[in-house]
């Protein structure tokens, strides 16, 4: 457990014991973890040990075999409330304009007023750099703008809690810094809980100022350590001082 937990605030979501099968297969197993508001958290291991599953367990989106999970101290049943997800790809509508997708979240939770609702999405995809492209569908932008719509929307429904099922893994290098740098930057100024699901540990020097390695199968936590401003270093030196070396974590992190 995270070795700072006793100086801390009630956390704001645990994991308490939870464990997944998929038919008779067990996928995870018995993971505990706290993480607090504000926290950003980068949860690492190989491709398929289990960090997406994980991240829907958190969101609500994926009932846990056993175990729970709690938000402010209550018993989370069904989706997560302020808890959004950015998944892998982009899953924009590929008929609706880029203003209409970011929209998206407020016809889904049935406002009506679109005027109201349409200043602050223009004002989300101003800060992203896509104001002029609002009227443009998704078939008219490179993959790293629809991820950016992608992440305009996810922010639209104002979330409390961020997750991130690996959204930077079909972008280019440079893109997907840029992208990074967006995200971070939008997180803190909203003060969010930011959780990042990934096998890069690129993603984890960029977005995180913890990291929770998954490991096993099932899976279980590895480890879980705080980062501090070496970033890079302080996992590689984390990572190599496992007992067992970590499968499938890769990417020189920067």
């Amino acid at each position: 457990m995270f070795s700072d937990s006793m100086s801390r605030s009630v956390p704001r979501l645990v994991l308490a014991a939870v464990a997944y099968r998929y038919g008779p297969t067990p996928v995870i197993d018995r993971v505990d973890l706290e993480i607090d508001a504000g926290e950003r958290i980068g949860i690492l291991g190989r491709s398929g040990v289990g960090k997406s599953t994980l991240l829907q367990i958190m969101a609500g989106l994926v009932a846990p075999s056993a175990g729970g999970v709690r938000l402010d101290g209550a018993p989370a049943r069904g989706p997560v409330p302020g808890c959004t997800v950015m998944f892998q790809r982009p899953a924009l509508l590929p008929w609706a304009s880029v203003l209409d997708n970011v929209l998206l979240p407020a016809r889904l939770s049935g406002r009506r007023d679109r005027a109201a609702c349409e200043a602050p999405a223009r004002r989300l995809l101003d800060d992203l750099g896509l104001a002029e492209r609002a009227d443009a569908k998704p078939h008219q932008l490179s993959g790293g703008q629809q991820q950016r719509v992608a992440l305009a929307r996810a922010l639209a429904s104002e979330p409390s809690i961020l997750l991130l099922d690996e959204p930077f893994s079909a972008l280019d290098p440079e893109m997907r810094a840029s992208l990074r740098a967006d995200v971070l930057r939008l997180a803190r100024a909203r003060d969010l809980t930011l959780i990042v699901v990934t096998h890069d540990l690129a993603d984890v020097a960029a977005l995180a100022a913890r990291a929770v390695v998954l490991d096993g199968r099932p899976a279980r936590i590895a480890a879980d350590f705080a980062l501090n401003d070496d970033a890079e270093a302080n996992l590689r030196r984390r990572l190599g001082a496992l007992p067992r070396p970590v499968s499938g974590v890769t990417g020189r992190a920067a």
